[in-house]
Protein backbone atom coordinates (compact mmCIF):
# COMPACT_ATOMS: atom_id res chain seq x y z
CA UNK A 1 0.00 0.00 0.00
CA UNK A 2 1.00 3.36 -1.10
CA UNK A 3 2.23 5.86 2.16
CA UNK A 4 -0.11 8.28 2.35
CA UNK A 5 1.51 12.10 1.64
CA UNK A 6 0.20 14.51 4.01
CA UNK A 7 -0.65 17.81 2.39
CA UNK A 8 -2.51 19.88 4.66
CA UNK A 9 -2.72 22.70 1.97
CA UNK A 10 -4.91 20.04 -0.53
CA UNK A 11 -6.37 18.31 2.00
CA UNK A 12 -10.04 20.44 1.08
CA UNK A 13 -9.88 19.65 -2.42
CA UNK A 14 -9.02 16.23 -2.16
CA UNK A 15 -12.00 15.73 0.33
CA UNK A 16 -14.29 16.99 -2.19
CA UNK A 17 -12.98 14.42 -4.90
CA UNK A 18 -13.78 11.58 -2.43
CA UNK A 19 -17.38 12.86 -1.89
CA UNK A 20 -17.94 13.71 -6.01
CA UNK A 21 -16.55 10.26 -6.17
CA UNK A 22 -19.01 8.91 -3.49
CA UNK A 23 -22.07 10.87 -4.83
CA UNK A 24 -21.69 9.48 -8.18
CA UNK A 25 -21.51 5.93 -7.27
CA UNK A 26 -24.55 6.09 -5.05
CA UNK A 27 -26.77 8.34 -6.95
CA UNK A 28 -28.93 5.16 -8.28
CA UNK A 29 -30.22 5.20 -4.72
CA UNK A 30 -31.53 8.79 -4.88
CA UNK A 31 -29.92 9.46 -1.29
CA UNK A 32 -30.20 12.94 0.48
CA UNK A 33 -27.55 14.91 0.65
CA UNK A 34 -24.49 13.40 1.40
CA UNK A 35 -23.04 14.65 5.05
CA UNK A 36 -19.26 15.15 4.65
CA UNK A 37 -17.18 15.08 8.04
CA UNK A 38 -13.85 15.93 7.55
CA UNK A 39 -10.68 14.99 9.07
CA UNK A 40 -7.49 16.91 10.86
CA UNK A 41 -5.69 17.65 8.13
CA UNK A 42 -2.45 15.78 9.38
CA UNK A 43 -1.77 13.67 13.45
CA UNK A 44 -4.66 12.52 13.15
CA UNK A 45 -4.08 8.24 14.00
CA UNK A 46 -3.70 7.20 16.92
CA UNK A 47 -1.56 4.19 16.65
CA UNK A 48 0.91 3.22 14.12
CA UNK A 49 3.34 0.67 13.66
CA UNK A 50 7.05 0.62 12.57
CA UNK A 51 9.81 -1.44 11.30
CA UNK A 52 13.29 -1.13 13.08
CA UNK A 53 16.23 -0.98 11.25
CA UNK A 54 19.69 -1.20 12.62
CA UNK A 55 22.06 0.32 10.97
CA UNK A 56 25.28 0.07 12.36
CA UNK A 57 25.18 2.72 15.91
CA UNK A 58 22.11 4.16 13.97
CA UNK A 59 18.62 3.00 14.93
CA UNK A 60 15.58 3.69 13.23
CA UNK A 61 12.25 3.52 11.93
CA UNK A 62 11.12 2.46 8.17
CA UNK A 63 7.45 1.85 6.53
CA UNK A 64 7.35 0.12 3.48
CA UNK A 65 5.59 1.90 0.08
CA UNK A 66 4.07 -0.44 -1.78
CA UNK A 67 3.26 -0.25 -5.63
CA UNK A 68 1.18 -2.25 -7.72
CA UNK A 69 3.28 -5.43 -7.43
CA UNK A 70 4.49 -6.07 -3.63
CA UNK A 71 7.12 -8.34 -4.69
CA UNK A 72 9.01 -6.11 -7.22
CA UNK A 73 7.65 -2.39 -6.10
CA UNK A 74 8.74 -2.21 -2.65
CA UNK A 75 10.82 0.51 -1.48
CA UNK A 76 11.70 1.24 2.17
CA UNK A 77 11.07 4.90 3.64
CA UNK A 78 13.04 6.40 6.89
CA UNK A 79 10.54 7.78 9.18
CA UNK A 80 11.87 10.04 11.67
CA UNK A 81 8.49 11.63 12.20
CA UNK A 82 5.14 10.66 10.85
CA UNK A 83 2.75 12.98 10.32
CA UNK A 84 -0.43 10.96 9.86
CA UNK A 85 0.26 9.73 13.35
CA UNK A 86 -0.81 12.33 16.46
CA UNK A 87 1.39 14.56 18.02
CA UNK A 88 1.88 12.10 20.87
CA UNK A 89 3.25 9.29 18.64
CA UNK A 90 5.58 11.62 17.37
CA UNK A 91 6.85 12.84 20.82
CA UNK A 92 7.23 9.14 21.45
CA UNK A 93 8.68 8.14 18.24
CA UNK A 94 12.66 9.86 18.86
CA UNK A 95 12.04 9.28 22.82
CA UNK A 96 11.93 5.65 22.49
CA UNK A 97 15.26 5.08 20.38
CA UNK A 98 17.12 7.69 21.97
CA UNK A 99 16.82 5.69 25.19
CA UNK A 100 17.33 2.22 24.09
CA UNK A 101 19.95 2.83 21.20
CA UNK A 102 23.19 2.41 23.44
CA UNK A 103 21.34 -0.40 26.06
CA UNK A 104 21.75 -3.78 24.30
CA UNK A 105 19.16 -5.71 25.98
CA UNK A 106 16.55 -3.27 24.75
CA UNK A 107 17.94 -2.78 21.49
CA UNK A 108 19.14 -6.58 19.81
CA UNK A 109 17.10 -7.91 17.73
CA UNK A 110 14.10 -5.70 17.85
CA UNK A 111 12.45 -5.44 14.74
CA UNK A 112 8.75 -3.78 15.17
CA UNK A 113 7.39 -1.26 17.21
CA UNK A 114 3.76 -0.87 17.42
CA UNK A 115 2.04 2.75 19.06
CA UNK A 116 -1.06 2.65 20.70
CA UNK A 117 -2.46 6.04 22.34
CA UNK A 118 -5.68 8.25 23.24
CA UNK A 119 -6.90 11.56 22.57
CA UNK A 120 -5.74 12.53 26.76
CA UNK A 121 -2.26 11.30 25.26
CA UNK A 122 -1.79 7.74 27.52
CA UNK A 123 0.17 5.99 25.51
CA UNK A 124 1.07 1.75 24.88
CA UNK A 125 4.39 1.09 23.45
CA UNK A 126 4.64 -2.95 21.61
CA UNK A 127 8.13 -4.05 21.19
CA UNK A 128 8.60 -6.44 19.44
CA UNK A 129 12.22 -9.31 18.38
CA UNK A 130 13.44 -11.53 16.90
CA UNK A 131 14.18 -13.33 20.54
CA UNK A 132 13.33 -14.61 23.82
CA UNK A 133 13.01 -12.02 26.65
CA UNK A 134 14.31 -12.55 29.83
CA UNK A 135 14.23 -10.92 33.56
CA UNK A 136 16.47 -8.28 32.72
CA UNK A 137 14.78 -6.94 29.29
CA UNK A 138 11.77 -6.92 31.96
CA UNK A 139 14.22 -4.59 34.67
CA UNK A 140 15.23 -2.53 31.85
CA UNK A 141 12.11 -1.86 29.90
CA UNK A 142 10.29 -1.10 33.41
CA UNK A 143 12.76 1.59 34.13
CA UNK A 144 12.08 2.81 30.82
CA UNK A 145 7.99 3.11 31.34
CA UNK A 146 9.17 5.38 34.18
CA UNK A 147 11.08 7.11 32.12
CA UNK A 148 8.81 7.68 28.35
CA UNK A 149 5.21 8.07 30.88
CA UNK A 150 3.91 5.01 29.14
CA UNK A 151 3.30 1.38 29.33
CA UNK A 152 4.79 -0.67 27.37
CA UNK A 153 4.28 -4.48 26.53
CA UNK A 154 7.47 -7.27 25.01
CA UNK A 155 6.58 -9.72 22.68
CA UNK A 156 8.71 -12.67 20.50
CA UNK A 157 7.70 -15.64 19.22
CA UNK A 158 5.01 -17.69 21.97
CA UNK A 159 5.74 -14.51 23.90
CA UNK A 160 3.89 -11.81 25.58
CA UNK A 161 4.98 -9.89 28.67
CA UNK A 162 2.74 -7.26 29.63
CA UNK A 163 4.27 -5.03 32.16
CA UNK A 164 1.27 -2.79 33.56
CA UNK A 165 -1.88 -3.07 31.45
CA UNK A 166 -2.50 -3.98 27.48
CA UNK A 167 -4.73 -1.20 26.74
CA UNK A 168 -5.13 2.30 26.51
CA UNK A 169 -8.46 4.53 28.19
CA UNK A 170 -9.70 6.51 25.09
CA UNK A 171 -12.97 9.37 25.39
CA UNK A 172 -15.35 10.09 23.56
CA UNK A 173 -17.66 12.97 23.80
CA UNK A 174 -20.90 12.35 22.30
CA UNK A 175 -23.74 14.93 22.53
CA UNK A 176 -23.44 16.23 26.52
CA UNK A 177 -21.96 12.67 27.48
CA UNK A 178 -18.18 11.50 28.26
CA UNK A 179 -17.94 8.10 26.85
CA UNK A 180 -14.98 5.81 28.27
CA UNK A 181 -13.18 2.93 25.98
CA UNK A 182 -11.26 0.90 26.62
CA UNK A 183 -8.53 -0.06 23.79
CA UNK A 184 -6.55 -3.11 23.83
CA UNK A 185 -3.13 -3.63 22.04
CA UNK A 186 -3.39 -5.60 18.98
CA UNK A 187 -7.15 -5.21 18.51
CA UNK A 188 -9.41 -3.28 16.22
CA UNK A 189 -10.33 0.09 17.43
CA UNK A 190 -11.15 3.29 15.12
CA UNK A 191 -7.66 4.72 14.30
CA UNK A 192 -8.85 8.15 13.77
CA UNK A 193 -10.39 9.16 16.90
CA UNK A 194 -12.17 13.31 15.85
CA UNK A 195 -13.65 10.60 13.01
CA UNK A 196 -14.52 8.33 15.43
CA UNK A 197 -16.38 11.07 17.62
CA UNK A 198 -18.24 12.05 14.92
CA UNK A 199 -19.60 8.96 13.67
CA UNK A 200 -20.80 7.95 16.98
CA UNK A 201 -22.63 11.92 17.08
CA UNK A 202 -24.50 10.74 13.62
CA UNK A 203 -25.52 7.72 14.63
CA UNK A 204 -26.92 8.69 17.97
CA UNK A 205 -28.47 11.47 16.10
CA UNK A 206 -30.14 9.29 13.04
CA UNK A 207 -31.52 6.97 15.52
CA UNK A 208 -33.07 9.96 17.74
CA UNK A 209 -36.66 9.17 18.29
CA UNK A 210 -37.25 5.60 16.82
CA UNK A 211 -37.29 3.98 20.08
CA UNK A 212 -37.68 0.34 20.83
CA UNK A 213 -35.06 -2.22 20.95
CA UNK A 214 -31.55 -2.05 18.70
CA UNK A 215 -30.11 -4.93 17.18
CA UNK A 216 -26.01 -4.60 16.80
CA UNK A 217 -23.90 -6.68 14.70
CA UNK A 218 -19.92 -6.87 14.96
CA UNK A 219 -20.23 -4.60 17.96
CA UNK A 220 -16.08 -4.68 18.53
CA UNK A 221 -15.48 -3.11 21.98
CA UNK A 222 -19.28 -1.53 21.66
CA UNK A 223 -18.11 1.37 20.43
CA UNK A 224 -21.82 2.69 19.06
CA UNK A 225 -23.27 0.48 21.28
CA UNK A 226 -22.19 2.71 24.28
CA UNK A 227 -23.09 5.76 22.27
CA UNK A 228 -26.67 5.07 21.14
CA UNK A 229 -27.50 3.01 24.08
CA UNK A 230 -29.62 5.78 25.28
CA UNK A 231 -31.65 6.20 22.10
CA UNK A 232 -33.44 2.54 22.95
CA UNK A 233 -34.99 1.38 25.25
CA UNK A 234 -32.58 -2.17 25.45
CA UNK A 235 -29.63 -3.33 23.08
CA UNK A 236 -28.44 -6.63 22.33
CA UNK A 237 -24.77 -6.25 20.68
CA UNK A 238 -23.00 -9.44 18.69
CA UNK A 239 -19.39 -9.99 18.63
CA UNK A 240 -17.45 -13.23 17.57
CA UNK A 241 -14.10 -11.77 19.09
CA UNK A 242 -13.29 -12.77 22.50
CA UNK A 243 -10.93 -10.01 23.23
CA UNK A 244 -13.47 -7.05 21.54
CA UNK A 245 -16.46 -8.84 23.72
CA UNK A 246 -14.19 -8.80 26.89
CA UNK A 247 -13.52 -5.07 26.18
CA UNK A 248 -17.37 -4.72 25.82
CA UNK A 249 -18.31 -6.36 28.82
CA UNK A 250 -15.15 -3.82 30.65
CA UNK A 251 -16.53 -0.56 28.61
CA UNK A 252 -21.08 -1.09 29.25
CA UNK A 253 -19.32 -1.74 33.10
CA UNK A 254 -17.33 1.50 33.39
CA UNK A 255 -19.71 3.89 31.84
CA UNK A 256 -22.43 2.49 34.37
CA UNK A 257 -25.01 1.37 31.11
CA UNK A 258 -27.50 -0.64 32.51
CA UNK A 259 -29.86 -1.43 28.49
CA UNK A 260 -26.82 -3.33 27.14
CA UNK A 261 -26.23 -7.37 26.82
CA UNK A 262 -23.42 -8.67 24.54
CA UNK A 263 -23.52 -12.16 23.00
CA UNK A 264 -20.26 -13.95 21.57
CA UNK A 265 -21.79 -15.39 18.77
CA UNK A 266 -21.70 -14.87 15.39
CA UNK A 267 -24.78 -12.72 13.14
CA UNK A 268 -25.95 -16.37 11.78
CA UNK A 269 -26.03 -18.05 15.42
CA UNK A 270 -28.32 -14.76 16.51
CA UNK A 271 -30.55 -14.90 13.32
CA UNK A 272 -31.37 -18.65 13.92
CA UNK A 273 -31.57 -17.68 17.96
CA UNK A 274 -34.24 -15.03 16.85
CA UNK A 275 -36.06 -16.94 14.89
CA UNK A 276 -36.42 -19.98 17.03
CA UNK A 277 -34.33 -21.89 15.27
CA UNK A 278 -31.99 -22.81 17.60
CA UNK A 279 -31.23 -21.97 21.59
CA UNK A 280 -27.96 -21.10 22.69
CA UNK A 281 -26.45 -21.31 25.78
CA UNK A 282 -24.72 -17.82 25.38
CA UNK A 283 -28.22 -16.02 24.93
CA UNK A 284 -29.86 -17.58 28.10
CA UNK A 285 -31.00 -14.23 30.09
CA UNK A 286 -31.33 -12.12 26.70
CA UNK A 287 -34.90 -12.67 26.59
CA UNK A 288 -35.09 -12.24 22.86
CA UNK A 289 -38.70 -12.96 22.50
CA UNK A 290 -40.13 -10.72 24.27
CA UNK A 291 -38.31 -7.85 22.96
CA UNK A 292 -39.05 -4.84 19.90
CA UNK A 293 -36.10 -5.20 17.64
CA UNK A 294 -36.81 -1.53 15.75
CA UNK A 295 -33.60 -0.97 14.36
CA UNK A 296 -29.98 -2.81 13.19
CA UNK A 297 -26.61 -1.70 13.65
CA UNK A 298 -24.00 -3.25 11.50
CA UNK A 299 -20.30 -2.32 11.24
CA UNK A 300 -18.88 -5.29 9.05
CA UNK A 301 -15.46 -5.37 7.68
CA UNK A 302 -14.31 -4.93 4.25
CA UNK A 303 -16.15 -7.64 2.48
CA UNK A 304 -19.59 -6.23 3.95
CA UNK A 305 -22.38 -8.28 4.35
CA UNK A 306 -23.10 -12.15 3.53
CA UNK A 307 -26.37 -12.25 1.62
CA UNK A 308 -27.83 -14.00 4.57
CA UNK A 309 -26.73 -11.02 6.73
CA UNK A 310 -28.65 -9.41 4.14
CA UNK A 311 -31.58 -11.28 4.23
CA UNK A 312 -31.22 -11.11 7.82
CA UNK A 313 -31.10 -6.92 8.57
CA UNK A 314 -33.91 -6.42 5.82
CA UNK A 315 -36.10 -7.81 8.59
CA UNK A 316 -35.69 -4.49 10.65
CA UNK A 317 -38.10 -1.65 10.25
CA UNK A 318 -34.36 0.55 10.42
CA UNK A 319 -31.47 -0.06 9.43
CA UNK A 320 -28.18 1.69 10.28
CA UNK A 321 -25.35 0.37 8.18
CA UNK A 322 -21.76 1.83 8.75
CA UNK A 323 -18.92 0.75 6.00
CA UNK A 324 -15.51 0.73 5.48
CA UNK A 325 -15.63 -0.53 1.80
CA UNK A 326 -17.99 1.78 -0.11
CA UNK A 327 -18.07 -1.22 -2.99
CA UNK A 328 -19.10 -3.74 -0.55
CA UNK A 329 -21.83 -0.99 0.44
CA UNK A 330 -22.96 -0.50 -2.83
CA UNK A 331 -23.73 -4.24 -3.30
CA UNK A 332 -25.54 -4.38 -0.60
CA UNK A 333 -27.75 -1.56 -0.87
CA UNK A 334 -28.87 -3.19 -4.58
CA UNK A 335 -30.51 -5.69 -2.23
CA UNK A 336 -31.43 -3.50 0.95
CA UNK A 337 -32.82 -0.73 -1.50
CA UNK A 338 -35.85 -3.23 -2.25
CA UNK A 339 -37.46 -2.88 0.77
CA UNK A 340 -35.95 0.43 2.79
CA UNK A 341 -35.11 3.76 1.25
CA UNK A 342 -31.75 5.85 2.07
CA UNK A 343 -33.25 8.61 4.54
CA UNK A 344 -29.16 10.03 5.69
CA UNK A 345 -26.12 9.21 3.91
CA UNK A 346 -22.54 10.69 5.04
CA UNK A 347 -18.97 10.17 4.34
CA UNK A 348 -16.66 10.55 7.26
CA UNK A 349 -12.76 10.72 5.88
CA UNK A 350 -11.07 8.11 8.20
CA UNK A 351 -8.21 7.78 6.09
CA UNK A 352 -6.83 11.26 4.47
CA UNK A 353 -4.94 11.19 1.80
CA UNK A 354 -5.86 7.59 0.66
CA UNK A 355 -8.27 5.92 -1.70
CA UNK A 356 -10.53 4.70 1.25
CA UNK A 357 -13.86 6.13 2.36
CA UNK A 358 -16.02 4.89 5.71
CA UNK A 359 -19.81 6.04 4.72
CA UNK A 360 -22.89 6.02 6.73
CA UNK A 361 -26.34 5.17 5.54
CA UNK A 362 -29.46 5.17 7.74
CA UNK A 363 -32.22 3.40 6.08
CA UNK A 364 -36.13 2.90 6.73
CA UNK A 365 -38.76 0.55 5.72
CA UNK A 366 -40.45 1.65 2.21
Amino acid sequence: MALPVVEPENYTALLEEKANRIREQFAAFNPPELEVFESPASHYRMRAEFRVWHKGDDLFYVMFDIGEDPKTDRKTVRMDQYPVANERINELMPALLDEIRDVPELRRRLFQVEFLTSQSGEALITMIYHRALGDEWEVLARELQTKLGVCIIGRSRKQRLVLDVDYVIETMQVGERTLEYQQVENSFTQPNAALCEKMLNWAVDVSKGVGGDLVELYCGNGNFTLALAENFDHVVATEISKTSVRSAHFNIERNGIKNVQVARVSSEEFSEALAGKTEMRRLEGFDLENRNFSTVLVDPPRAGLDDNTVQQIAQYDNIIYISCNPDTLHDNLVELNKTHKVVRFAMFDQFPYTHHIESGVFMVRR
